[in-house]
């Protein structure tokens, strides 16, 4: 097993805190529950680890037990991507259908729905929506994951689903920026590369992330992608460019001033730990901007976290990343997940209210 690299108290605190892991099993491990009494704030749920609604409150009831305000994160698109119901496929039309029958009204009421049955549940952050769009009708990894080929359509219907998916209290993480949806390569199984230039990407890619950002979306996730147009040697993921230079940046700088959390990818794809390592990957990802590391699709263990833990520990230490960039992150995290105490109890107030005026 991984020793603790040598470090204060609130180092080790704070890299645990950025870390969104997965886990096998439809109960708490008891190292999970441990690792959320020491500084993990997050906790990543699949298709592995849902068997009923029940079971999944019961779930989430644990994490609570260990720490009130722990984000419960999971993939809840809806049609083709579904964790609620991966048994049995989703029962609401994913995003393909939604941009094609073009009613924002419809979009946002099924968000919302999902939402409500998410928090209902005790899941309070969503990998969703995805805010591609789908440009290359050969993408093997978005198709129908997209709302559509057209940037505004994508646009309009990215926005009604964030807002119908916080208005449930369950905050939004749109997908996957800059872009994904001009790639011909999965970025599970390899790096994906775009070329588009900048005016493109402005024109295309970014219209819908612009939009997430300015509605209120509390969360964006990063893609293993790489755009030469914003850096030639480092994916999404990893380049300060890409998240801090164009996500992070104000709209006076040329970015689009997104201010909440920036999660990643899942950090085991291949894109990234093939490329560059899980752990090395991790810490440039923290370094470049990233706030939250998104893996246990595939590493579900506690040597995952561990390794993962003090790999961010000992790059502070090494100077290869700054005490102060990592608890920032590890801030962003904190207060994301205090955000949605307060919006899920506003939410339940709202729906208990207009069950009893509407009888």
């Amino acid at each position: 097993m991984t020793t603790l690299a040598t470090g204060t108290e609130s180092l080790t605190r704070d890299a645990l805190t950025v870390l969104q892991p997965g886990f096998t099993g439809t109960s708490a491990p008891d190292w999970l529950l441990r690792h959320l009494g020491e500084g993990l704030a997050s906790v990543g749920l699949f298709g592995r680890n849902i068997e009923s609604p029940e079971q999944l409150a019961a779930l989430t009831a644990q994490l609570r037990e260990a720490r009130p305000e722990v984000l419960v994160a999971i993939d809840e698109e809806g049609g083709d991507v579904t964790r609620l119901e991966a048994r049995t496929g989703s029962s609401f039309p994913g995003n393909h259908a939604l941009g094609h029958v073009d009613d924002t009204g419809l979009t946002r009421d099924v968000a919302h729905e999902l939402g409500r049955r998410l928090a209902a549940c005790g899941v309070n952050l969503n990998w969703a929506p995805s805010a591609d769009v789908n440009s290359n009708p050969d993408n093997p990894v978005i198709g129908v994951r997209s709302f559509g080929d057209d940037p505004d359509l994508v646009a309009r219907h990215t926005v009604a689903y964030v807002e119908g998916l916080q208005a449930a209290g369950v905050a939004a993480v749109v997908k996957h920026f800059p872009g994904h949806g001009d790639t011909a390569v999965d970025s599970h199984h390899a790096l994906p590369r775009i070329d588009a230039d900048m005016t493109t990407l402005r024109e295309r890619e970014l219209v819908p992330f612009q939009a997430a950002i300015d509605s209120g979306a509390k969360g964006v996730m990063s893609a293993h992608i790489l755009l030469p147009a914003l850096d030639e040697s480092l994916p999404g993921t990893l380049s300060p460019a890409a998240l801090m230079g164009l996500l992070r940046a104000s709209r006076e700088d040329g970015g689009l001033g997104h201010t909440g959390l920036i999660v990643t990818d899942g950090m085991e794809m291949e894109a990234i730990s093939g490329t560059y390592g899980l752990e090395r990957g991790s810490v440039l990802a923290v370094a470049a901007g990233a706030d939250a590391l998104c893996v246990g699709g595939g590493l579900s263990d506690e040597e995952t976290v561990l390794r993962l833990r003090d790999a961010l520990v000992r790059a502070v230490h090494d100077g290869e990343l700054t005490e102060q960039r990592l608890a920032d992150a590890a801030a962003r995290v904190r207060s994301l997940a205090r955000w949605t105490r307060t919006a899920g109890a506003a939410a339940r107030e709202a729906a208990s209210g207009g069950a009893a005026s509407g009888g």
